[in-house]
C-alpha cells in the first residue's frame, strides 16, 4: 500500500471516530509528561476525543494497573513492564511498539557544576545527588548503571537523594534540595549545567506503549495508539530530544 495513502487513510479513520467521542485514560511514565501534554493538545484537536493522563514511574503505574485502575493506555518507560502486562493478560499483544527512547542527563542548577564528562561524580564535591528509584523508574535504573561504571556507586550511597520518579527527581535539582541529579533529556530546563549521558553507557530506556485490555472497546483509546505512530506525534516526541525507532 502507497504509504501516503496509508497516511491519509488512517487521519481519515481518526477523524471520523469524532461523531463517537469519548475519554481515554492514559497512564503516562513521568519521564514523558510534558510530551504527553501537547499530544493531548493535537489528538483532541484532531479527534475531538477527551485525554485523561495519569502520571507516575513505570514500577507505580505497573502496581496500579494490576490493582485495577481504569487505565486504558500504558505508555511505559521500559518495554518490560507492557511485555509483563500482556504475558500476564492485561494487555494486548499485536499493540504493543516502542513509541520512544529516551536519554539520561545529569543536571544542576549551578552554572560550571556539571563537566561535560560528568567527573563531578569522581570527585564528590557536593551534597546531595538526586535520582528516580532504580527498582521502579528505568531513569533511575540507568543513572545507577552510569554510576556503577564510573566507579562511584558505592562511595555517593551517602549523598543519594531519591525520587519516587523522575518528576520528583528533577525537584529536587530546581528546587535547590539537590545541587545536581540524573533527569530525562526532556525535562532539561535550559540554563544552568549539563551532562548528557553517552547511550551506550547504559541499556537503552526503550518506552513501550501498549493497549490494556480496558481499552479493546474504546474507540478513543485504539484511536491514540494510532496517532501515536503518526507524523505529527512523532515529530512533537523527536522535538522533546527523544529518538524514534525507525529514524
Amino acid at each position: 500500500m502507497n504509504w501516503r495513502f496509508l497516511v491519509v487513510l488512517i487521519a481519515t479513520w481518526i477523524i471520523s471516530l469524532s461523531s463517537l467521542a469519548a475519554e481515554v485514560h492514559v497512564a503516562v511514565a513521568a519521564n514523558f509528561t510534558k510530551p504527553m501534554e501537547q499530544l493531548k493538545q493535537e489528538f483532541e484537536k484532531i479527534s475531538k476525543h477527551t485525554v485523561i493522563v495519569s502520571s507516575g514511574s513505570s514500577g507505580q503505574l505497573y502496581s496500579q494497573i494490576k490493582n485495577g485502575a481504569p487505565y486504558e493506555v500504558l505508555l511505559s518507560a521500559d518495554r518490560e513492564r507492557p511485555e509483563q502486562l500482556i504475558t500476564e493478560g492485561e494487555a494486548i499483544a499485536n499493540s504493543f511498539f516502542i513509541y520512544a527512547i529516551g536519554k539520561l542527563v545529569l543536571w544542576s542548577n549551578q552554572a560550571h557544576l556539571v563537566d561535560q564528562e560528568g567527573k563531578i561524580l569522581s570527585t564528590g564535591q557536593f551534597q546531595h545527588l538526586a535520582m528516580a528509584n532504580p527498582k521502579t523508574a528505568p531513569y533511575g535504573a540507568a543513572a545507577a548503571q552510569v554510576m556503577k561504571k564510573l566507579g562511584v556507586w558505592d562511595a555517593l550511597q551517602s549523598k543519594i537523594v531519591q525520587g519516587e520518579n523522575i518528576t520528583q527527581t528533577y525537584q529536587f535539582v530546581a528546587t535547590g534540595s539537590a545541587e545536581l541529579g540524573f533527569i530525562a533529556l526532556s525535562q532539561y530546563p535550559g540554563g544552568g549545567s549539563y551532562w548528557q549521558v553517552p547511550q551506550e553507557w547504559y541499556d537503552p530506556i526503550e518506552q513501550g506503549a501498549v493497549l490494556l485490555k480496558t481499552g479493546v472497546k474504546n474507540n478513543a483509546a485504539k484511536a491514540f495508539m494510532v496517532f501515536l505512530q503518526e507524523p505529527i506525534a512523532r515529530a512533537v516526541i523527536k522535538k522533546f530530544g527523544y529518538v524514534i525507532v525507525a529514524d
